[in-house]
């Protein structure tokens, strides 16, 4: 009879105490799907009084390099998080010949380059679906599925956090703060929110994504990040006239020069769009390539759960590798392609101006917009209540631009807030369209 194949899991939070829990309860199956049993060997953790979850003392240590140092380890799951010590582990694992499933996104969003090679080199997988979208499968399509089409662009909601943020300030008239408090309730959102709410996390996935998309190496620190902690009601009333719905969307496709644009902010999106339906605390993708066409992929993005069975799913294929004795995929850079400047970006834009109530100001504005040559589609003006101190009158102008690059529209905004004739900070929401 085969010996088992030995699994060693780092960390038993959220994630790894699903991840523990199937890999003990689900054991006769996986030994089906897998062809030889998986024996969970061991579980590190950082603290001595972490929370068991139930699971076997034994198989607790609070030594996880000793635990990856364990002769004849053959898959090491990661689900700690973090750069260190997550990366000096992972390298230590493949090192010693095991293969890694991993969730980290922030780890092989800024150092994929030192993981691949040391995988290469041993001849072991490094998989990560997990990293993305949870339960959501978008790795393996772009990494594999599609590798043989041209992707075009690559649209998602990978945070679920913000979107039922979002959805529950839309849907239920909320503020950003009643409505952060009610996610982190509820267990979605971490009592310090910052990385979701900043969009550091949907950041370091849309990275992931560009460089599997365009096969260029692609890091966090690449990619234009702007998070929802400013969105208000009336950004979201403003999304609604224009039959929209306000995401926080992850964003990357190509420019005219061949260069990949890569960057994550709040957008407003047409109703027509699949995305704008994507509702609560799921995640979304949607691809564009050129042969297959339009792909949406939906799914729960956030939780232990969803996350513990994309982590199954690369253990298993991994696992099936070590007993064939092959390797899957790795890191596809051959393009090398530049990112471009957030300025580079073209798209449409909402802008919504506070401007003193007097003639000539309209026009001033549309002059302001002429000399950066950006178009305008649309104009909407709609009177403000008198200020009570000056008596000064004010209106609100909603513009919506035609497609416009990045630069030509902060340079507008640039213009205008120097102008003496905006009352207020001036609101830049992008637009999607279908």
């Amino acid at each position: 009879m085969n010996a088992p194949l030995k699994v060693a899991l780092l960390g038993c939070g959220v994630v790894g105490s699903q991840v523990a829990r199937l890999l003990l309860q689900s054991a006769a199956d996986l030994t089906e799907r897998v062809g030889r049993e998986l024996e969970l060997v061991g579980i590190g953790v950082r603290r001595p009084d972490a929370d068991r979850h139930g699971l076997p003392e034994e198989l607790f240590t609070t030594d996880p390099m000793e635990l990856v140092n364990t002769p004849g380890l053959d898959v090491v799951v990661e689900v700690i998080g973090g750069i260190e010590p997550a990366r000096s582990l992972i390298l230590a694992a493949i090192n010693n010949g095991a293969s890694v499933v991993t969730a980290n996104k922030a780890l092989i969003a800024q150092d994929s380059e030192s993981l691949f090679a040391a995988a290469q080199k041993q001849g072991v997988d490094l998989y990560y679906e997990a990293a993305v979208a949870g339960a959501v499968p978008i790795i393996r399509p772009l990494r594999e599925s599609l590798v043989g089409d041209e992707i075009q662009t690559v649209l998602g909601i990978v945070n679920g956090t913000t979107n039922y943020i979002l959805d529950q300030m839309d849907s239920e008239g909320l503020t950003f703060d009643t409505a952060l408090a009610q996610a982190q309730e509820l267990g979605f959102a971490e009592a310090d929110p910052t990385a979701d709410v900043e969009a550091h996390d949907a950041a370091a996935k849309t990275a992931i994504l560009a460089s599997l998309a365009y096969h260029t190496r692609v890091r966090g620190a690449d990619v234009y990040r702007e998070g929802i902690t400013d969105i208000t009601p009336t950004d979201l009333a403003a999304a609604r006239e224009m039959g929209c719905a306000l995401k926080l969307l992850a964003i990357t496709n190509l420019t005219e020069e061949g260069a990949v644009s890569v960057r994550v902010h709040p957008t407003m999106v047409s109703l027509s769009h699949p995305m704008a339906s994507v509702r609560g605390a799921f995640n979304a993708v949607f691809v564009e390539s050129r042969e297959a066409g339009q792909l949406m992929f939906l799914g729960a993005g956030a939780g232990g759960a969803p996350s513990a069975s994309a982590v199954m799913g690369d253990l298993v294929t991994v696992a099936r590798n070590r007993i064939r004795g092959v390797s899957g995929p790795g890191e596809s850079v051959y393009a090398e392609r530049q990112v471009a400047p957030m300025g580079a970006t073209c798209t449409r834009y909402y802008l919504r101006l506070d401007v003193r109530d007097e003639p000539g100001v309209l026009a001033a504005v549309a002059t302001a917009f002429a000399d950066h040559r950006v178009s305008l589609k649309t104009v909407h003006q709609s009177a403000l209540a008198d200020d009570d101190v000056t008596g000064e009158r004010s209106a609100r102008l909603g513009v919506v631009t035609h497609l416009a690059s990045e630069s030509s529209v902060q340079k507008c905004v640039q213009q205008l807030a120097a102008s003496g004739l905006v009352t207020a900070e001036i609101r830049l929401i992008r637009v999607e369209d279908s």
